[in-house]
């Protein structure tokens, strides 16, 4: 049941027992051995690869290069401006998302207190001739990754998830461009600001005019879409597209999103489930890059300790669901009352989406069956958003839990888009969900 899957607060990938975890696609070894966590981008672009082809930035700006798990980020940045284009890779033609020219990227944004970042993502373009006006632009979020270098969609050949990339396929095959934030502290100097709205806001909201300086051939007008803590990010998003006055942001579709963040640490510590507990470290890595008191290694207890290497340098979300199957989920926590309260606070004060009105039309996307976000959770965010005014329409699909909603309401999406600007689908029959 819903009720008891306490990481349901959380709008995280991931399961909520030992038997959802064998059922996820985030578990399923045919799904993520094509695409280990840890595998380098090297080696993935290798396979996503057919011929190099040309990229617009290419002469213009510099090659974007690895240095390990990161890319290779300029000290000091060449520039504090939201949106600008740092480096790029060549443009490169790719099997997965059906012959879509790719290309990765690294452009500045900037952090809740206005410090500014280098964030890196990836651009997809459709095969054949823009429209008029150019390619319309989704910015697309990911969910749940994990916290380390190595978790950036950005490095694999699918955007982590092989349900992300048939999203995508079909974003594509619409006639979108598709411009995936790593968001800011994944593959880039970190830590990585999960759960940090604001943060997120920002990277999905700056890659847009960064997508434009790579590629001329996108419009002015686009989309926000994106899933769990990518929802979350979205609707952030809305606000921080006002950095950008000269481009237009039609539409925004949040799927499964964060919210409610103000109790799920301790609810996920209460519930004492061994998946759960993975998030609750992840959530402690976030907030220490709003306040450094708060560390992960300060709250973490002896259970998590051998542990936290894997959580915050070397693995992903796949790599530290197993870690937790046989520790004493009591002892992984170490949190006084008094500092449940301060976190708490802070989760709800820099991660809640619906503290003030969100920015155009909204469409919030939800499984009526989701064990990691309850629909009640997400129809509470829209009564909030209703009642500050936001134009917000919300669907629930029966029967259908936090992954397997994107396949079936991919058709409904891409009708809704074009209700408010955006190319016309062709024939969309609902397929199910790719949890190969």
């Amino acid at each position: 049941m819903a009720a008891v899957c306490l990481a349901a607060l959380l709008a995280l990938a991931g399961a909520c027992s030992t038997a959802e975890q064998t059922n996820s696609s985030k578990q399923s070894n045919s799904s993520e051995q094509g695409n280990p966590s840890k595998q380098s981008s090297s080696s993935e672009q290798s396979k996503d690869t057919q011929e190099p082809q040309p990229s617009s930035a290419a002469e213009s700006v510099p090659r974007l290069e690895r240095d390990g798990d990161a890319y290779r980020v300029p000290d000091p940045l060449p520039t504090q401006e939201p949106g600008r284009l740092l480096a790029v890779t060549p443009g490169r033609s790719s099997k997965t998302f059906g012959g879509a020219t790719r290309i990765e990227l690294l452009y500045v944004s900037s952090r809740y207190d206005g410090q500014p970042v280098a964030v890196s993502g990836t651009l997809l373009t459709p095969k054949g001739a823009p429209p008029e006006g150019g390619w319309p632009i989704v910015s697309w979020g990911h969910g749940t990754t994990g916290v380390a270098d190595v978790c950036a969609p950005s490095t694999t050949e699918n955007l982590y998830y092989n349900e992300y990339a048939q999203q995508v396929r079909s974003l594509l095959a619409t006639g979108y461009a598709v411009a995936a934030s790593d968001y800011i502290g994944l593959a880039t100097p970190g830590p990585h600001s999960y759960t940090v709205g604001v943060d997120l806001g920002n990277a999905m909201a700056d890659i847009v005019p960064a997508a434009r300086s790579a590629d001329p051939k996108l419009s002015t007008t686009w989309f926000a879409i994106g899933h769990s803590e990518g929802g979350q990010a979205a609707l952030f998003a809305t606000r921080s597209a006002a950095r950008h006055p000269d481009l237009h942001l039609a539409a925004t579709v949040a799927i499964a999103p964060t919210s409610s963040l103000g109790s799920a640490l301790q609810a996920i510590i209460s519930g004492g489930l061994p998946a759960d507990v993975v998030y609750g470290l992840y959530l402690l890595v976030g907030l220490s890059t709003v306040d450094p008191s708060i560390t992960v290694e300060q709250f973490s207890g002896p259970a998590a300790a051998p542990h936290l290497d894997l959580i915050t340098q070397s693995g992903c979300l796949l790599d530290a669901f197993p870690k937790f199957e046989t520790e004493n989920v009591d002892q992984v926590f170490n949190i006084s009352p008094t500092d449940m309260a301060r976190i708490s606070g802070l989760l709800a004060a820099v991660g809640n989406p619906d503290q003030e009105p969100t920015v155009g039309p909204l469409l919030l996307v939800q499984g009526e069956d989701d064990q990691d976000i309850p629909a009640g959770i997400t129809e509470l965010l829209s009564e909030h958003l209703q009642q500050l005014g936001v134009d917000v329409t919300l669907r629930v699909y029966p029967d259908l839990g936090h992954d397997t909603v994107l396949g079936p309401a991919t058709c409904e999406t891409l009708d809704w888009l074009a209700q408010h600007g955006g190319p016309t689908p062709a024939d969309c029959v609902p397929e199910p969900t790719d949890m190969s």
